[in-house]
C-alpha cells in the first residue's frame, strides 16, 4: 500500500505533498497545477485550479498500481469537500473510526465531507481502477464573504456547515445517484479552450457541480431521497444508452429495441430513465430532440424543415406545436429573433 501524509495549508500544497510521494512532475499554466505521473506507482494527472472565492477544484485522472491511503490532518487546512465519482470509487473514515468503518464513495454519489479542526481523515483509492474523480473544495471564511450572502435558502442542517467557521464539528453526507452532476463533468472533460477563457468555463461549470451537490442535499434532508430497484450496473447501461440515444438523435427507436438493446425489461428502462432524467423513454427522446433542434435553428444555416428532419420528426406542424409548448415560441419566430440579436451583436 502508499501511504501518503497531508497537513496542507491550502489546496496548492496539498497537491506538492502528494507528489513528495507519486513522485510525477507539477507544471502550472493559467492557474491550472498539472500533477503528471507515469511510473510503477501511477499514470495518469491530478488537476487543481483555485478561484478567488475559496473554493478550488481538485480532478483526478488516474490509475494507481497499489491501493492507495492518504492521511489528512485537518489542523491547518480544513475546507468542505464535495466529491463525486464519475469513474471508479474510493473510501473515507474519520481518524477516530476503526478501520472496518470506510464508508466508499461509489460512482455517480454525491458526498459531502468535512472534519473538526484538528482532526484526521483517511481516503483509500483502489489499486488498478481508473478513477475519475472532481473534488470541489471550499474554505469557509472567504465563501462567506463572497457567495453565501443567501445562505438562508440551504436547509438547517448544510447551512450549519457553512457557518461553522471554527472548523468544531465534522460533518459525512453520502448521497444518492446525481446523473446531472456526471453531465457537467462530463462536458468538463471535452473543454478545448485554453489560457483564460478554459479557466472561465472551468469555473461556470463547477458552481454548476456545487450547486447540484447542494440542491441534492436539500432534497434528501426533506426525505426526497430516489428509491429504485435497479441495480448499479443497470442505471449505468440506462445511461450509455441515454448518451446513444442523443447521437443518433434521428433514429426513430421503439421501447421494445432500446429492451433488447440494453437486456433490461421495459418497466426497468422506464424506472431508470424515470429517476435519472426524471422523463419517460418517450419524454427523454422528444425533450432530446427538441433541444437538438433548438441549436440548430440557433446555430446553424439550416432552415426549419431541414432541422424537423434531420432530428427524426416527420410534421412540421407537430413539430411546431411542441417547440413552442416547451419554449413558449414558435421555432420562426425563435431564428427571427437569433437573427436579429447576431445583427445588433455586429452592428455594435
Amino acid at each position: 500500500m502508499i501511504n501518503i501524509k497531508v497537513d496542507a495549508q491550502d489546496t496548492t500544497e496539498w497537491v506538492e505533498q502528494i507528489n513528495d510521494v507519486l513522485r510525477g512532475s507539477i507544471a502550472e499554466r493559467w492557474g491550472e497545477h498539472v500533477l503528471e505521473v507515469d511510473n510503477e506507482k501511477a499514470k495518469g494527472n491530478i488537476k487543481l485550479i483555485t478561484f478567488g472565492w475559496g473554493g478550488s477544484l481538485l480532478l483526478l485522472d488516474i490509475i494507481f498500481f497499489d491501493e492507495v491511503e492518504i492521511e489528512m490532518d485537518a489542523s491547518n487546512f480544513n475546507p468542505i469537500s464535495f466529491y463525486y465519482c464519475l469513474d471508479g470509487y474510493c473510501g473515507h473514515k474519520y481518524g477516530y473510526q476503526p478501520k472496518d468503518e470506510i464508508q466508499f464513495m461509489e460512482q455517480y454519489h454525491s458526498v459531502i465531507l468535512t472534519n473538526r479542526d484538528g482532526g484526521v481523515s483517511n481516503r483509500y483509492y483502489p489499486k488498478d481502477v481508473k478513477l475519475n474523480i472532481s473534488v470541489i473544495q471550499v474554505v469557509r471564511k472567504p465563501f462567506l464573504r463572497k457567495r453565501l450572502n443567501q445562505g438562508e435558502n440551504l436547509n438547517k442542517e448544510l447551512y450549519r456547515v457553512f457557518m461553522d467557521t471554527d472548523h468544531e464539528k465534522v460533518f459525512a453526507y453520502f448521497g444518492s445517484y446525481n446523473l446531472k452532476i456526471a453531465d457537467v463533468m462530463s462536458e468538463m472533460g471535452k473543454i478545448k479552450a485554453k489560457g483564460m477563457i478554459r479557466i472561465m468555463q472551468i469555473e461556470g461549470m463547477v458552481y454548476q457541480i456545487l450547486s447540484l451537490h447542494m440542491i441534492q442535499h436539500n432534497k434528501e434532508v426533506n426525505n426526497r431521497r430516489p428509491t429504485t430497484t435497479l441495480l448499479k450496473r443497470e442505471l449505468k447501461q440506462v445511461r450509455n444508452f441515454a448518451k446513444k440515444l442523443e447521437k443518433q438523435i434521428s433514429r426513430d427507436f421503439t421501447l421494445e429495441e432500446i429492451a433488447l438493446e440494453t437486456g433490461l425489461t421495459q418497466a426497468k428502462l422506464q424506472e431508470g430513465f424515470k429517476l435519472l432524467y426524471n422523463n419517460t423513454v418517450t419524454e427523454f427522446i422528444r425533450n432530446t430532440r427538441l433541444e437538438t433542434a433548438r441549436d440548430l435553428i440557433a446555430n446553424s444555416e439550416m432552415n426549419i424543415s431541414e432541422v424537423v428532419y434531420s432530428i427524426g420528426f416527420t410534421s412540421r406542424s407537430y413539430f411546431s406545436k411542441i417547440f413552442k409548448e416547451k419554449y413558449g415560441i414558435s421555432p420562426s419566430e425563435f431564428k427571427t429573433n437569433k437573427r436579429q440579436a447576431v445583427m445588433v451583436g455586429q452592428n455594435v
